[in-house]
């Protein structure tokens, strides 16, 4: 299944199979998401779904949605 991401504020837009790892797709997409641990324990990719519902994009894969849109936080220690 395909699901159409959309990266704010950046408005990228970029198409992803479900299960795909969500660094990989912003990463495809030329989007910049901040990592440090790549284990979700130090919140660096911290990322707010278009339902406000906040997630680490370093372990969070595509869910199976027709279209997603993730707000980037822009953290200046990151």
């Amino acid at each position: 299944m395909i699901v159409r991401i959309r990266f704010l504020p950046d408005d990228v837009t970029v198409d992803a199979e479900v299960g795909e790892a969500l660094l990989d797709v912003a990463d495809r997409a030329g989007v910049f998401i901040p990592t440090g641990c790549l284990m979700g324990s130090c919140h660096a990719c911290t990322v707010e779904l278009e339902d406000g519902e906040i997630i680490r994009a370093c372990i969070t894969a595509v869910p199976p949605y027709e279209e997603l849109t993730i707000n980037l936080f822009s953290d200046p220690t990151w």
